[in-house]
């Protein structure tokens, strides 16, 4: 069971980012619902047949006490109906911490887990492409693209995440098709985030991309001198292809940044801040900021940290900036380009964070998840996670090093 486990892991991370493409309906869900639910049939089993589970780590504990007080909100919510739905869907994003934690064993789980992460990004990136060329996004005159089912601010997020692990795998990979798949990711995914015309998601690929080219560089610094060089022939390519209202759009961020209106995302968070002093500490019960904030039902609070604040109180808020701060640990457990590309894929989840409620995402806790493993890998086997990932030499399969002694 522990191997059917591990297959419906990869199968679970390489769906998260275009989960939302394929919905089956009720009452199944989207893809990473449905494999979601499959791979905790098997997880259970295989934890009791193995007879114990794996120690907790800090972080597993906290991620499990910010849950469970979201379950208390229950008790004093103003969405009795809401926050029961929350609870049953906050449970099923954040188990893959510990279905991470659990099941991946090895250096080598690591990366087949960031390459399928990276995959599924790229799935994500070609049906974004696919939208773009669609007849019927061609007659609507449309201006943003995005993968059918999925919002273009999503979107962008979930693929500048893809960014740096992308360029770490290239440079950690020791086999081509791999390597072929992280360097194809790069502009694919660059594209893709073009075409959602998301400008936060903008200013955040801005940012992974320039972490990419510093992990690049430690290895492939001729590679990046050319990329540097073909900028201008890059930059023209991408004129004569994205619609030019993209970048009409995108030009429109110092005038948003300046107004400081974020395309009347002030308005939203001066409404969530009243909503937040009326229960400061405890918070209105998970999932009522649409009803305590008084804005429109398909509305988001459009940052985390005050989501949380209204949501759960600043109880709430303490637990999930010690989740930050733990996962920023568990980066600092670990060394070189490993390091590195984590600390830009966690930036970057912070900047989105704050124009976006993504606490609700699989992709958070995926990442979470993925930065606690490295941590705790960096603790328990140092020589075989180097091995795995070196900085300079090319990689070598984990498996050459030998496993420390139990």
């Amino acid at each position: 069971m522990r191997r059917v486990a591990w297959g419906l892991l990869l199968l679970f991370a390489f769906a998260i980012p275009w989960e939302y493409s394929l919905d089956l309906g009720e009452p199944l869900g989207n893809v990473a619902r449905v494999v979601g639910l499959l791979l905790l049939l098997a997880a259970v089993p295989a934890v009791l047949q193995a007879g114990s589970m794996r120690t907790p780590g800090a972080l597993q504990w906290m991620v499990l006490a910010f849950y469970l007080w979201f379950c208390c909100t229950y008790f004093w919510t103003i969405e009795p109906v809401v926050t029961l739905e929350r609870m049953r869907a906050n449970f099923q994003v954040m188990m893959t911490v510990w279905l991470v934690w659990e099941f991946a064993e090895s250096p080598q789980d690591l990366r087949v887990l960031l390459r399928a992460f990276v995959a599924g990004s790229c799935v994500l990136a070609v049906l974004t492409l696919a939208n773009f060329a669609s007849p019927q996004t061609i007659a609507e005159g449309q201006v943003r693209f995005a993968a059918i089912g999925q919002d273009p601010n999503d979107v962008a997020r979930f693929l500048d995440i893809g960014f740096p692990l992308a360029a770490f795998l290239l440079n950690s990979e020791p086999r081509w098709p791999a390597r072929l798949l992280a360097l194809g990711y790069m502009p694919l995914g660059l594209i893709a985030v073009l075409l959602t015309a998301s400008r936060g998601g903008f200013l955040a690929a801005v940012v992974a991309l320039g972490g990419c080219g510093i992990l690049l560089a430690r290895s492939h610094a001729k590679g990046v001198l050319v990329v540097a060089v073909a900028l201008p022939a890059i930059a023209a390519a991408l004129w004569f292809t994205v619609p030019h209202e993209i970048f009409e759009r995108l030009a429109t961020i110092p005038e948003q940044l300046q107004s400081g209106d974020l395309n009347q995302r002030m308005n939203i968070w001066t409404a969530g801040w009243h909503a937040f002093v009326q229960a400061p500490l405890l918070g209105s019960g998970a999932g009522s900021f649409v009803s305590v904030a008084g804005t429109a039902p398909m509305d988001t609070a459009h940052n985390t940290a005050l989501a949380i604040a209204v949501n759960g109180g600043l109880l709430g808020l303490f637990l999930a900036v010690a989740i930050v701060v733990l996962a920023a640990r568990s980066i600092l457990q670990t060394h070189g380009a490993l390091r590195l590309a984590l600390t830009m894929a966690l930036l970057v989840w912070v900047i989105t964070a704050m124009v976006a409620t993504v606490e609700e995402s699989r992709t958070t806790w995926l990442l979470l998840a993925l930065i606690a493993l490295a941590g705790r890998l960096a603790l328990e086997q140092p020589e075989r996670l180097a091995a795995c990932f070196p900085d300079s030499a090319p990689a070598t399969a984990c498996s050459e090093v030998p496993a420390p002694a139990v």
